[in-house]
């Protein structure tokens, strides 16, 4: 198996990385997680700097790879945001866009089952705050709404089935797919 770390931007990507659900699916492509993700506490503390002791006790965990995993946010183009975090050796960057919680409107199956509805949403990856988006579905559909803590929310949808290869399948959300591909690739990489 090959080792791989986490590196996030906040608790949401955290717990997704953490989760039983995504833990079982690196498994599923011969990987194996030193550890639990570690949360930079914000994409400003993504600088090359402030990575440098994140990597270095995962690589001391036995780590082979390391993965980073921020959102765009506000970022002109994903490609600023992986310059800002700069490019390492047995590095791979990952940006959500706009946000990582696009990738729960790209899940169609724990959307639904959220909703209590068939709920399909078309473009994911062009809301600029999804989880605003969330919320306002959730009282359109179910007259509740989520509350205005993200990893509450985030709990919850783990907790209902989310799944990276869901979300990855969406024909409109490519960065759940690279980061999908990604993954799938790195055992034979190695």
């Amino acid at each position: 198996m090959v080792k791989v770390g986490f590196i996030v931007e906040g608790e949401t990507e955290k717990l997704i990385i953490d989760s039983d659900g995504f833990q079982k699916l690196l498994v599923e492509l011969n990987l194996e997680c030193v550890s639990e993700a570690i949360d930079a506490g914000g994409n400003g503390n993504l600088l090359p700097h402030n990575i440098i002791p994140f990597r270095e006790t995962l690589k001391d965990l036995g780590a082979e790879y390391i993965i980073i995993l921020t959102d765009k946010d506000d970022a002109v183009c994903i490609t600023q945001t992986r310059q800002r975090i700069t490019e390492q050796e047995n590095q791979i960057i990952i940006v959500a866009v706009h946000q990582i919680e696009s990738w729960f409107l790209a899940d169609t199956e724990t959307l639904s089952l959220c909703t209590k509805s068939n709920c399909y949403f078309e473009q994911p990856e062009r809301e600029i705050v999804p989880f605003e988006t969330l919320g306002a579905l959730m009282i359109e559909k179910t007259k509740r709404g989520i509350g205005n803590r993200k990893t509450r929310f985030a709990l919850n949808y783990l907790r209902n089935g989310f799944s990276l290869r869901r979300a990855a399948q969406h024909p409109n959300c490519p960065s759940a797919a690279y980061f999908l591909n990604k993954l799938s690739v790195l055992n034979t990489q190695y």
